[in-house]
């Protein structure tokens, strides 16, 4: 079995100082994967017994930026997806191992007002275009903070965010074009109508009235499919205002 995790850490620094370390080796993941690091080379060094280490910083100096931390070596590690626009935040990091791909994505929030909606669209186009160029080759395991809750079941105001960042009908559309391209949604694949959150805004108390959104993921080439074994959200883990989640499937 590969146990696969991925956690939106919100400055990875801060969530060492709340527990991730304790939770990193609790959890033994196979492959471990970061978004929004908010880290530049050489503020941190990790002393993580086994596994290799991969970083994509973003240009801008505290902001974005994604890691992964892997006991299984990979054939190939590739930072973005070789398009100018897009490859200066650190949003993206592909290991290539044997038998499969693995995207490690921090897709941009449209903001508040939306005023990177329309950056945002051509950027959904672009990655989803990249996934599949992978996916000819082999198959893809895709995780991390896609930054949009897919249906209604997946926020717990659905009405009340119409048009807000991250529910907008623009980027449920995209999710729903990555699936039909040939991907599984892994936690709906498994609980089609639990309602469970990975994201809970700091403000109103929202996490401790579950007031959430599930906006990260992990979803795999369809063919993928057999080898799944389990997708779990890890709500009760702290640090963070998201939470890890979890893919177990069967290895190659």
């Amino acid at each position: 079995m590969t146990k696969l995790v991925s956690w939106n850490v919100n400055g990875i620094r801060a969530c060492i100082n709340k527990g991730f370390l304790d939770y990193f080796n609790e959890v033994d993941a196979d492959i471990f994967c970061l978004q929004e690091i908010k880290l530049s080379p050489n503020q941190l060094e990790l002393n993580l017994d086994g596994y290799q280490q991969y970083y994509n910083f973003a240009e801008k100096k505290g902001y974005s930026g994604t890691a992964v931390f892997t006991k299984i070596p990979p054939l190939n590690c590739t930072f973005g997806m070789g398009i100018s626009l897009h490859d200066h935040e650190g949003r993206i990091i592909t290991l290539e191992f044997e038998n499969f791909y693995l995207v490690n994505v921090y897709t941009p929030n449209s903001r508040q007002d939306l005023e990177r909606l329309d950056y945002r669209m051509e950027w959904e186009n672009d990655f989803r275009d990249y996934l599949k160029s992978l996916d000819e080759k082999k198959p893809v395991i895709l995780c991390g903070d896609l930054n949009v809750a897919h249906q209604e079941i997946d926020l717990k105001n659905p009405k009340a965010n119409r048009r807000h960042a991250g529910f907008t009908d623009e980027e449920r559309t995209k999710v729903s074009q990555l699936l039909e391209a040939g991907f599984i949604d892994t936690y709906r694949f498994f609980y089609p109508d639990r309602e469970s959150y990975s994201w809970w805004s700091y403000r109103f108390n929202a996490r401790s009235r579950n007031v959430g959104w599930r906006i990260d993921y992990f979803c795999t080439s369809e063919r993928l499919k057999g080898r799944l074994i389990a997708s779990e959200i890890h709500t009760s883990v702290m640090g963070s205002d998201h939470c890890p989640v979890e893919l177990k499937l069967h290895s190659f």
